[in-house]
């Protein structure tokens, strides 16, 4: 599963006031401070993972498989 897959798609309110939305900003920072601490070297090796292409599959050499063109 990517990256991608796993998004959500949030609706950001228009009636906070600039209070409010420090606040959430503040707790945000602060969460993802708290998960990188926990977690900053599992988080690093899925995003090298996710960075990292994938080998060229490699042609078939089964002739029945081959197509004409």
């Amino acid at each position: 599963m990517t990256r991608t897959d796993q998004r959500v798609l949030l609706e950001m309110p228009d009636y906070w006031t600039p209070e409010q939305a420090l606040a959430v900003f503040e707790l945000i920072d602060d969460l993802r401070e708290r998960i990188l601490l926990r977690y900053e070297e599992k988080i690093r090796d899925a995003l090298r993972d996710e960075c990292t292409p994938s080998p060229p599959s490699k042609p078939s050499c089964d002739p029945s498989s081959a197509t004409d063109f």
